[in-house]
């Protein structure tokens, strides 16, 4: 038998080969926890792992020590109208009720606003879907400006991307026209996806949810998707569509998933029976999001532990303090789990 010693042109050209098939292999994308080599079709599309804001390391600990914590925090008052005109002077900040030196503070914030809007389109929305894409229309020509950008995720059995972030409006209307209806309800895998997509945005990071409540076939529990999107740093707004019809006998454990998921990232949820209350949850939405205050601090505990640290943040020196609504985010985590 010859030996490959005896064959050096054949080894090369092989050698060759297996140099350029490796050159060529496409990079990974991190994956929910259910895909498995053989089944991707439950995940949604993400950005390119070239992109800039694709790059992120999930398996890093973050170390408190170097990380500036920020806090976006929504102030209204006791007519739920945003308050502006506060000052640094204003605000208390603590971490686990050690109070915390405000490092940067921005009045009403010019960072990039990054949006996931994602629709329910199973059976049980199919009559009022169309209405409530004329509003979700409306909510991105009055909100969108050119450094901002918009996601449009449907949701049924399946989550599916429609339209990557853009600034587009066109694009995105073509997208909305796009949409189409589904079977089942996976509110949970959404969410979950959602937050994977918005984590590797820089800037503020929003996550619109519009659905009638319900979930019957995620892949992954409240926990899971709810710790997603406190680790992406997102403020969850829900937007529960209630068919007056419908209401007696609905299930209710979605409904509330998400008014807490609302509560725990800054939020808000709102309940929408009709297009005006549609409009009018979308136009707060959209007025709370230009008159936001951005908190940012450097922990005075230098260490990574507890892995879940809550935040605090109070109004003083006001006539008015006592009757204000402060909303941010309950807390962030010292390690971010596997995305």
């Amino acid at each position: 038998m010859t030996s490959l010693r005896n064959r050096p042109s054949s080894m090369r050209q092989l050698l060759l080969f297996l140099a350029a098939a490796i050159a060529v292999c496409p990079a990974q994308v991190p994956k929910p926890p259910w895909a498995g080599a053989t089944t991707p079709a439950k995940t949604a599309p993400l950005a390119s792992s070239s992109s800039p804001d694709a790059a992120q390391n999930s398996d890093a600990t973050i170390k408190v020590d170097v990380k500036l914590v920020n806090v976006f925090v929504t102030v209204t008052d006791d007519h739920g109208a945003p308050v502006g005109g506060l000052t640094k002077d204003n605000f208390e900040l603590l971490e686990d009720g050690a109070p915390q030196t405000i490092s940067v503070f921005d009045k009403e914030s010019a960072l990039p606003l990054s949006i996931v809007m994602d629709i329910d389109t199973s059976l049980s929305t199919r009559k009022d879907l169309p209405l409530e894409l004329t509003s979700a229309r409306r909510f991105a020509h009055a909100i969108l400006r050119p450094v901002d950008a918009l996601c449009l995720y449907e949701f049924s059995e399946t989550v599916d991307e429609v339209v990557p972030f853009t600034p587009d409006l066109k694009a995105i209307d073509r997208g909305i026209d796009r949409v189409h209806y589904g079977a089942a309800t996976a509110l949970y895998d959404a969410i979950y996806l959602s937050a994977q997509a918005v984590d590797r945005r820089q800037g503020r990071k929003v996550m619109v949810i519009i659905t009638d409540g319900g979930d019957t076939v995620s892949r992954v529990d409240y926990k899971q998707a709810v710790r997603a999107a406190q680790e992406a740093e997102a403020i969850v707004y829900s937007i529960i569509v209630v068919p007056i019809e419908a209401s007696a006998g609905r299930d209710l454990g979605g409904e509330h998933a998400l008014i807490q998921i609302s509560e725990d990232t800054g939020g808000k949820y709102f309940y929408a029976t009709s297009v005006p209350q549609l409009d009018d949850a979308f136009r707060k939405i959209s007025d709370e999001l230009r008159t936001q205050y951005l908190l940012a601090y450097y922990p005075s505990r230098h260490s990574s532990d507890p892995n879940f640290r809550r935040i605090q943040v109070k109004v003083n020196g006001t006539a008015a303090g006592p009757a204000f609504v402060v909303r941010h985010r309950a807390g962030y985590y010292t390690r971010k789990s596997h995305f």
